[in-house]
């Protein structure tokens, strides 16, 4: 099962954290300083796997398997009945979604879309699980709902343009009141 998936760029900023089991947040903040400690003293050329890492995660039941792309550490912590080539292969789907996306995905793209850098992870990952990793799959999902946000955009435009076309001005004028009853009229 996968713990958390977590991006952080050079410097151990997170830029994105999905945690799939319940940490305060200061135990959230204390995971990705450790993981960040952990991955970035590493070499590149050395392996992407580091088990019984991470002492506030899960202890030796832990692996830390992560991608180091330009400036950002893409991290999946996860059991020990995860595959590690599995979720190697799910890190690489995950960074090419974001790159058909966003078109040469950057840091800046990870900070000012957040919420569909989220909806990516989600048709990935739910829960711990992993959902789906056919890149075209989540590229078609991705579609439908740009479609549906622009349909949401458009909405009030075509509403106002609904009320313009039933003149209602000349409607408002059509209207016959009916005759004030006498005491009213008395009253005046």
């Amino acid at each position: 099962m996968i713990s958390a998936v977590l991006v952080f760029n050079n410097h151990g900023k997170p830029r994105v954290n999905q945690f799939y089991q319940y940490y305060t947040e200061s135990e959230q903040q204390q995971i990705v300083r450790e993981t960040f400690q952990l991955v970035s003293k590493r070499e590149d050329h050395v392996c992407n796997f580091l088990e019984g890492a991470g002492s506030v995660i899960g202890g030796t039941d832990c692996k830390l398997i992560y991608r180091h792309y330009a400036t950002l550490y893409f991290v999946l912590c996860v059991d020990s009945s995860e595959s590690e080539l599995g979720i190697l292969d799910l890190i690489q789907v995950f960074v090419e979604t974001l790159d058909k996306c966003f078109e040469n995905v950057c840091e800046l793209d990870l900070i000012f879309h957040m919420d569909k850098v989220h909806f990516i992870l989600n048709e990935l990952v739910m829960g711990g699980m992993v959902l789906e990793t056919n890149m075209n799959e989540i590229l078609t999902r991705i579609e439908e709902q740009n479609k549906l946000e622009k349909e949401e955009a458009t909405a009030p435009t075509r509403a106002l343009s609904a009320v313009k076309n039933m003149n209602l001005s000349q409607q408002l004028k059509d209207i016959k009141l009916p005759e004030l009853p006498q005491a009213i009229k008395d009253l005046k």
